[in-house]
């Protein structure tokens, strides 16, 4: 599987990469940042730590978009910490990004490579995306699928009372990508929340007996403090690892063709996710939206994977 992931590490956003490159049927392109969680700046340095941590520094990283398309930016700096790697002191990375932003790249990749072939796995807000297309609306057709960690139906927001935060940061570049007529795979809120990072899971994370497991493990219970407290709960919610286990194993997971649109003017609810579950609009089904996860199978899933680095 040919994948590029679309990403504003993020701890989690973080693991999404180490699960990519523990994986033998994924063929990684490359990776784009974009300013979402911190800054772009941010983003992708953290990108080429990561990649340096698995000694993979055979991926090209092309930095993105600083703001989204028509508004002011915001951040998750109050989860992630001030660089988005808070938990664990890795050294600056020597790797650089490269000089084609993250637009450009996408376009040109998906050009070169035959139609449906190239999955986007999208865990940030979908700006570079938007822009991608509106540079060169044919790549539409080429993408294979875009797998996305955005949105919400039943569990409604997490940055506000109805919205998700990759779909609030740039809810314009959300309808956009999603109104392409590109087959999405919609990973939501209504997922993640099911797969709590317990005390229990983060002691297996630490157990893997290599040295990805330990900073995993650090990264998760400094970013999953916040969660923990807001929700009530033991951890946090594992949210964008979710695309990558998805496409190894996507009988843990399963949900229902429907209409999704993003709210763009309603300060509101702007950023909100309006998911046809009933196809009450009568409006085409334009992504699957996956709402139950078999929740001990992910983890074991991803223990395995990063055990591999």
């Amino acid at each position: 599987m040919k994948i590029i992931i679309d990403t504003d590490p993020g701890q989690d956003d973080a693991v999404a990469i180490l699960v990519a490159l523990a994986s033998p049927e994924i063929e990684l392109l490359g990776i784009t940042t974009v300013g979402g969680n911190v800054s772009v700046a941010h983003t992708t340095a953290n990108a080429l730590k990561t990649l340096e941590l698995a000694g993979r520094t055979d991926i090209p990283v092309h930095a993105g978009a600083a703001r989204p398309l028509r508004r002011a930016p915001v951040d998750a700096a109050h989860v992630h910490g001030a660089t988005g790697f808070e938990g664990v002191d890795l050294p600056p990375p020597r790797l650089r990004a490269q000089a084609e932003p993250a637009a450009e790249f996408l376009v040109r990749t998906l050009a070169s490579h035959p139609p449906g072939s190239v999955t986007l796995c999208t865990i940030g807000p979908m700006t570079n995306i938007a822009l991608a297309l509106r540079h060169a609306p044919a790549i539409a057709s080429r993408i294979g699928r875009i797998v996305a960690m955005i949105g919400a139906w039943s569990e409604v927001g997490n940055i506000t009372a109805a919205a998700e935060f990759n779909a609030y940061a740039d809810p314009d570049a959300a309808a956009a990508v999603f109104a392409s007529g590109i087959p999405i795979v919609m990973v939501p809120l209504d997922v993640t929340h099911r797969l709590q990072i317990s005390a229990a899971r983060l002691s297996r994370l630490r157990a893997l007996g290599n040295r990805i497991g330990p900073v995993v493990a650090d990264w998760f219970a400094f970013e999953k403090r916040f969660e923990a407290e807001k929700y009530g709960t033991d951890g946090g919610p594992l949210h964008d690892p979710n695309t990558i286990l998805l496409l190894l194993r996507p009988e843990l997971y399963e949900g229902r063709s429907v209409n999704v649109r993003f709210e763009t003017e309603s300060p509101l609810t702007r950023g909100m996710s309006v998911v046809d579950w009933w196809g009450v609009s009568g409006l085409p089904a334009n992504a699957l939206v996956l709402r139950t996860v078999d929740a001990d199978g992910v983890f074991a899933l991803l223990n395995e994977r990063l055990g591999r680095l």
